[in-house]
């Protein structure tokens, strides 16, 4: 039986969940015109930041990690019973498996032929993620109190 007829996270759960994926989206989303407009996408030596770009976003992923495996064992088993948000929070695992799929294959299987478009697809993932994280996280209209509230 379900203790709590709400499914908010708890406030440091939902401050980890925000900042790796805002240290996950500006990483990615620095990197891409350093690598294409002035790095090793553009035909050039590797930028100077294109590493430390990378390194941050690892060091987000290792928190995105964490944040999800807290979100596993307790907001995401909650609010499928609940049935609440499961098509948002389904959508939310499935780009969440993705990037981690893709994320590893750019780093260590993609042939280099083949590096640009996985990169491209990646990145429109990762921000397909951020966007239907922040649609997740909104109130819900039913007024039952089940979303995660605005950052404040």
């Amino acid at each position: 039986m379900l203790h709590r007829a709400t499914n908010a996270m708890a406030g440091w759960q939902r401050r980890t969940v925000t900042w790796a994926a805002v240290g996950l989206l500006a990483t990615g989303l620095l990197w891409l015109p350093v690598h294409y407009l002035w790095g090793s996408g553009a035909g050039e030596l590797p930028h100077p930041l294109e590493p430390w770009l990378m390194r941050g976003h690892g060091a987000a992923v290792l928190a995105a990690v964490f944040a999800a495996g807290t979100v596993a064992s307790g907001h995401a088993q909650r609010g499928w019973l609940l049935g609440r948000k499961r098509a948002s929070g389904v959508a939310l695992w499935s780009l969440a498996a993705f990037l981690a799929a893709s994320g590893f294959a750019l780093s260590y299987l993609v042939p280099e032929g083949w590096r640009p478009a996985a990169g491209w697809a990646h990145a429109a993932a990762g921000l397909g993620a951020f966007l239907v994280g922040a649609l997740h996280a909104r109130p819900s209209r039913s007024g039952r109190g089940d979303a995660t509230p605005p950052l404040g």
